[in-house]
């Protein structure tokens, strides 16, 4: 049986979801995180709150899909492949759409 680099995660159960391990990851290197939070204009001691506002998980992976490394880095500690974090992100953008 051939070693497989990516575990069954590599699909996303929700957009979500994913959108949530993507900020865990952000967050666990407080340099990505601090650059996310200066292009959003978000203030540090108000993540919890921005993270309730609507569109902010969409924006959190606009923000990783939008850097190749960045992705690729995310998706591998994620253990997910990139296009699994660009289709999670894409359902949340339309998402955002729909009225």
């Amino acid at each position: 049986m051939a070693n497989r680099r990516f575990t069954d995660r590599t699909q996303f159960a929700d957009p979500e979801s994913l959108a949530i391990e993507a900020l865990g990851f952000l967050a666990a290197e407080p340099q990505r995180l601090m650059r996310f939070l200066s292009l959003t204009g978000i203030e540090p001691e108000t993540v919890r709150d921005a993270a309730r506002a609507p569109g902010f998980l969409a924006a959190v992976l606009d923000y990783v899909a939008a850097d190749e490394t960045l992705l690729v880095a995310c998706a591998d500690t994620l253990g997910r492949r990139p296009e699994a974090v660009v289709a999670a992100q894409q359902e949340l953008a339309q998402g955002r759409e729909r009225p």
